[in-house]
C-alpha cells in the first residue's frame, strides 16, 4: 500500500471515530470485517497515533486555526487537520510539505476546494513554528 492510500485509510478511520463511540481497535476490527481492508503498518501507526494524542493535537489546531475552534470545524477538515499535524509532530521523518501536500489532496478530495486552502494555511502556520529547520 501506498503512503497516500495508507493516509486514505487512516483518514477515514479516523473520520469514523468521530461519529462513532467505540474503542479505535473496534473501528478497526469492524473495517476489516465488512471491507475487507488492507491493513497497513504505516497507516495503523498514523491512525493509533492519531487516537492516543487526539487531546494534544486538538489543542494545535485550536492554536493555529485562527477563524474556526475544533468544535466547529467541519469533521472532513478536523479529520485531515489531526492526521497532518499527528503526521508532523510524530513522524518527523516525513517531510514537511509532503504531510501538507497529502493533506491538502485528502481535502481536495473529500470537501470543498476552499477548505483545501484553509487546511493548507493551518498546516503551514503549524509547520513554519513548529519544524523549522527540517527539509520542506
Amino acid at each position: 500500500m501506498t503512503r497516500s492510500a495508507a493516509r486514505d485509510l487512516a483518514f477515514h478511520l479516523i473520520f469514523e471515530r468521530a461519529f462513532r463511540d467505540e474503542s479505535m481497535e473496534e473501528i478497526i476490527a469492524d473495517a476489516e470485517e465488512a471491507r475487507a481492508i488492507e491493513e497497513d503498518e504505516f497507516a495503523m501507526a498514523l491512525t493509533n497515533c492519531v487516537n492516543d494524542h487526539l487531546a494534544e493535537i486538538d489543542a494545535e489546531i485550536d492554536r493555529y486555526s485562527e477563524k474556526w475552534k475544533v468544535n466547529r470545524l467541519p469533521k472532513v477538515s478536523l479529520t485531515v487537520l489531526r492526521l497532518a499535524i499527528g503526521e508532523m509532530l510524530y513522524f518527523r521523518d516525513i517531510p514537511v510539505a509532503a504531510t501538507i501536500n497529502e493533506a491538502v489532496e485528502l481535502a481536495k478530495k473529500y470537501s470543498m476546494q476552499e477548505d483545501a486552502a484553509y487546511i493548507n494555511g493551518v498546516l503551514g502556520a503549524f509547520a513554519k513554528a513548529n519544524r523549522t529547520g527540517d527539509e520542506q
